[in-house]
Formats: C-alpha cells, sequence, structure tokens
C-alpha cells in the first residue's frame, strides 16, 4: 500500500489535534495527517501539550483561533467535561471525554475509546460472559475499559487503585447495571485477584514514554495470572511495553494499545470531517512508522 507524504498547508486549512501532557509521544499526528492526505482533506492535525493549569485558558485560546475539533488523552479526559458546551451520552456514562468537536452552538464531546478498546477483543471470537477482568487504575482511560467490558458481558470487573477516595467516586459514579459488575479494590490486593483473572489491562500511564523501562506489575505478579489469560495495554508507545514483554515472556497472550487507537481515531476523524476515512491508511501509516524505528 502506497502512503501518501505530502500535505499542502493553505490559508484555508483547518486545525485538528490531540491535547495532553505529556503529548510528544502521540501518533496520533502520523495517523491523522495520513488519512488526511490521502483525502485531499483541507485540513492538518497537530500535538498540542497543554499542563493541566492551562487546560482552561487553551480551550478558550482553540476558539479564538478556530480549531475545529480535537483528541484527548491523558490527563484531560474527565477535566475537560466542565469545559464543553454538550456532552454525549456515552461520555456521560464513561464519565470521560476523548474526542471535542465545535459547532456554531460550541463545544460538544464524545468518547470512542470503548469502542475502540473493543475492537481487537471482538475479533478474537472468545466467549465472554465467563471472564473476570482486572483493570490496573482508575481514571479517565479505565473508565472507557469498564464500560467496555461491560458491553462485552464479562462476568466481573475489579479495577484496581491506590487512593481509596478516589476508588469510592469511582465505583459510586456508575449505573445500577455496571456497578452489580463492578469492584473498586485497593492495589494491595492484587495478588488476591490476579490468579482468578481472564483478561488484565492496564490503564495506567506506566511504561509510558519516558519511563518506558517501568511496568505496572511485578514479575512475581505477571506469574500469578492464568496462562490462558490476556494482558492488553492501552499503551501503544513503545511497542511490546514492558508490563507485555514480561506478559509474554510469561506466556500470556499480549495485546497492546495500537488497533484502539486507530479504531478510536478513526472515528473521531469521521465526526471532524464528516465522511468515512481510510482505517487501513490509517494503520498502515503506525505500522510503517514502527517499522522504520526498528534497529
Amino acid at each position: 500500500m502506497t502512503l501518501p507524504t505530502i500535505m499542502i498547508i493553505k490559508g484555508t486549512t483547518q486545525l485538528l489535534g490531540v491535547i495532553g501532557y505529556p503529548v510528544e509521544h502521540s501518533f496520533s499526528p502520523l495517523m491523522h495527517n495520513a488519512a488526511i492526505a490521502y483525502l485531499a482533506a483541507d485540513y492538518a492535525y497537530l500535538p498540542f501539550p497543554i499542563r493541566p493549569a492551562d487546560l482552561k485558558a487553551a480551550i478558550a485560546g482553540f476558539s479564538a483561533i478556530g480549531v475545529q475539533g480535537f483528541n484527548i488523552t491523558i490527563p484531560h479526559k474527565q477535566s475537560i467535561i466542565p469545559l464543553l458546551d454538550d456532552v454525549s451520552e456515552v461520555a456521560q456514562a464513561i464519565g470521560a471525554v476523548n474526542t471535542v468537536w465545535r459547532s456554531e452552538t460550541g463545544w460538544h464531546g464524545t468518547n470512542t475509546d470503548a469502542a475502540g478498546f473493543l475492537a481487537p477483543l471482538k475479533a478474537l471470537n472468545r466467549e465472554w460472559s465467563s471472564t473476570p477482568v482486572v483493570i490496573l487504575g482508575n481514571g479517565g482511560a479505565a473508565r472507557a475499559v469498564v464500560a467496555a467490558c461491560y458491553q462485552l458481558g464479562c462476568s466481573q470487573i475489579w479495577v484496581m487503585g491506590r487512593s481509596p477516595d478516589k476508588l469510592k467516586h469511582f465505583a459510586q459514579s456508575w449505573s445500577a447495571d455496571i456497578a452489580s459488575k463492578l469492584s473498586t479494590l485497593d492495589w494491595e490486593q492484587l495478588g488476591d485477584y490476579l490468579p482468578k483473572a481472564g483478561l488484565v489491562v492496564n490503564a495506567t500511564p506506566i511504561g509510558m514514554h519516558p519511563k518506558v523501562t517501568a511496568s505496572p506489575l511485578s514479575e512475581a505478579e505477571i506469574g500469578l495470572i492464568p496462562q490462558d489469560a490476556l494482558a492488553y495495554d492501552l499503551i501503544y508507545t513503545p511497542r511490546p511495553t514492558q508490563f507485555l514483554q514480561q506478559a509474554s515472556a510469561a506466556g500470556l497472550t499480549a495485546i497492546d494499545g495500537l488497533e484502539m487507537l486507530v479504531q478510536q481515531g478513526s472515528a473521531a476523524l469521521e465526526i471532524w470531517l464528516k465522511q468515512p476515512v481510510p482505517v487501513a491508511i490509517m494503520r498502515q501509516a503506525l505500522l510503517d512508522h514502527l517499522a522504520g524505528q526498528q534497529p
């Protein structure tokens, strides 16, 4: 597959982007701009590093310069909500936003992470109704995973965190249906729940650039996970993460966040461009980039 490599920036070019802190590791500009060039759309997608304290000022600045839409990554997926004029039902249910667009009535937000997360799991054609899930972390990314695992039909959803106050708030923020399958647990209880898990998801930033040698679990904790379980890391760079290297070495099936990135990104781009987008082009742009980074 031949990918377009030239984008023409004009006075009419509309701006899209991704906000986060840090954001320099993001592959989103690479895949979005590949699709934009393929479609010859008059847009450009940029990374915007925004500190948490600067978020409100940044969104006001986006309004002033006419940014048309943006993705959101750590740590802004929840803190962006009060700054929006409208939030979709799915984003309200998840309690986090990853995609924002503007209209004449202001800023609108939704969440495409849950659908993106599910894509590689559905491709496995497994039966999930007897699968308990351990989710590491209780931030905005974990919320999308909870919603997705409930949709998948997983039997129990165990969310592990370190702050009792945050865990309590997390537990109380869901509908009765989801709450019936959800338990929030202290990180120290991992040893009791990892041996029961059929799916272990890293929804923390541990292992993300620049601390690429870090892992949310120790070697001993990895060894507690059943051999037929899946290890899924939402992080997509480095590839594989330390967590997934450990999981693979222990004989577990490892899934990284690349396909989730592609699927949630294509859904966002369709919202902004109001037309179908070339998912294969987006995926191939990432694969080619990663292949070029290999020693």
